[in-house]
């Protein structure tokens, strides 16, 4: 692909005033491409890579996998904190210069992991990284739009969306090659060159990028209370469903604390004149109603991928690798269609696209509410593979809606702040997937055991047949499969719950207004 002319003056994507960026192209738009796709590649899939890795950790390091499960906590919560700082961090240090030290800081905090000789040290390496990975996608996606014209700016969130769905499912199956073939610190020094290359690619390409550098006052109050409320709803969504919730004293603290802090931190960052996060990007209709279709849908999406792994090796007894292997056709589709995508949906309706993406994830969430115990192989894969189709045709399309009526300089803050309430979503629909799944999985269970009774007539003859003559083996047998079944029942009740979520989306959808051109409503509407 060779460098694209620049915009011409008055077109969505020209610059309104000297030293803007809208009319920036690099030597080469592929290469600079590359190098901006790698990093964030690599970003989100360090977000999953070390999950089937903690048991190997933990015994590694002479830890518990309590303990362990702080690798994954520390930088979810992290990087929660960081992503609503995008946006000021772009105004305060420039674009290109926050992507290239935001990824050479990813290279070292990897390291610093691989290097990690103790539990303690892996945690507050793992909490480095998640927060200086905080900004590398929203900016990611903003450079990317900047050095494409508008008519092709598809085609760049297009290859987001792709990799927004691709890493996370590679993350998984990636992690437990490595720990099994080599050894876990490789999970994290594979970023160091992959770091150090996007950076030096971006670094080159961009360099002579004109930025409109400020120095905006800091916000202490908001960011102390962004920190702590972030960072206490995080800890309780991910220690809630351990800890049993609101019966836990300490998960009581935290709520209350979250509470009270982000309160302060709304109320302070709606009336600052500066504030850390702007909150007044919701003014825009098209980011608002885009951002909210984003995070309910990406909360579902997230229900789905966090399911059915844990159904295929819970229930249906698949090793991690094979459970891995089941889900991993979901990619196929989006990775064919996206260059597609990209290049032909600014022809059609950008609403059209994404209702139709989500009555394709609606399809395959009812027809997993209909599955069962026999359920083989293929089926679980092939219906996978038809959700690929709704993935491929959701992430650029929604994307593109969010960011059409913000203005170039608003573009890093509002995918910031979309991408960390997206994460935060995500975080919702971890916790409460897993409690409902558990709570439904008890209910089906009672009822399941009901008409269960030792007095029941040949009942002690059946199960102890089961035992193979042992009456207490032949109720333990009983027990697991009743538990199964339970579990099962439940598993179809939520994508019964989430099939009709995907479709109510739609609504959302429809109450942005075209045009769809990223940054097209600041360009031709003059903004809200």
């Amino acid at each position: 692909m060779s460098a694209q002319a620049p915009a011409a003056p008055g077109l969505p994507g020209a610059p309104s005033a000297p030293g803007a960026t809208g009319a920036f192209r690099p030597a080469n738009v592929a290469l600079c491409t590359a190098g901006l796709a790698m990093a964030s590649f690599m970003q989100v899939l360090d977000t999953t890579i070390a999950n089937v890795s903690l048991p190997t950790i933990a015994g590694n390091l002479g830890a518990s996998s309590q303990q362990a499960t702080w690798v994954i906590t520390s930088f979810a919560v992290s990087t929660a904190i960081a992503l609503p700082l995008t946006g000021w961090l772009s105004r305060r240090f420039g674009e290109t210069k926050l992507f290239i030290w935001a990824t050479l800081s990813f290279v070292v905090a990897s390291l610093l992991c691989g290097l990690a000789q103790s539990m303690g040290m892996l945690v507050v390496s793992r909490a480095l990284q998640g927060f200086v990975a905080g900004p590398m996608y929203p900016i990611t996606q903003s450079l990317l739009v900047s050095i494409y014209p508008r008519e092709k700016r598809g085609q760049a969130l297009a290859l987001l969306a792709m990799i927004t769905v691709v890493a996370p499912i590679c993350g998984p199956i990636l992690g437990g090659w490595i720990t099994d073939n080599y050894s876990w610190e490789w999970i994290f020094l594979i970023n160091v060159p992959l770091g150090i290359f996007a950076a030096l690619v971006v670094g080159s390409q961009l360099k002579g990028r004109p930025e409109q550098i400020e120095k905006p006052k800091m916000d202490y109050v908001g960011l102390i209370t962004l920190v702590i409320g972030v960072g206490a709803l995080q800890l309780v969504l991910d220690l809630g469903n351990d800890e049993d919730w609101f019966s836990s004293p300490m998960i009581v603290a935290l709520a209350c604390i979250s509470v009270v802090a982000l309160a302060v931190f709304l109320i302070w960052e709606l009336t600052d004149k500066d504030p850390i996060v702007d909150l007044r990007l919701f003014r825009h209709r098209n980011f608002r109603a885009g951002t909210l279709a984003m995070v309910v849908a990406y909360a579902a999406f997230f229900s789905v991928s966090l399911l059915i792994p844990q159904w295929l090796q819970r229930d249906m007894g698949y090793t991690a690798i094979w459970a891995g292997l089941a889900t991993a056709p979901i990619g196929i589709l989006p990775v064919i269609m996206t260059p597609f995508v990209g290049k032909y949906a600014s022809r059609f309706d950008m609403r059209w696209i994404a209702s139709f993406a989500f009555v394709f994830l609606s399809f395959t969430s009812f027809l997993r509410s209909g599955f069962n115990l026999q359920v083989d192989f293929t089926h679980v894969a092939g219906v996978q593979l038809i959700m690929g189709i709704g993935v491929a045709l959701f992430f650029m399309p929604v994307l593109q809606i969010l960011l059409s009526d913000l203005d170039g300089r608003e573009i890093a803050a509002g995918s910031g702040l979309a991408t960390f309430l997206r994460t935060l979503g995500g975080s919702f629909a971890a916790s409460l997937t897993t409690w409902l799944w558990a709570h439904r999985t008890q209910e089906h269970h009672a009822h399941l055991t009901e008409s269960i009774s030792v007095y029941t007539p040949g009942m002690q003859e059946k199960v102890a047949a089961m035992g193979q003559g042992d009456l207490q083996h032949g109720a333990a047998a009983l027990n697991n499969i009743i538990n199964h079944q339970a579990s099962q029942m439940g598993f179809n009740d939520i994508f019964f719950l989430l099939g009709w979520i995907f479709l109510a989306i739609i609504a959302f959808l429809w109450l942005a207004k075209p045009p769809f051109g990223a940054g097209a409503g600041a360009a031709s509407a003059g903004g809200h």
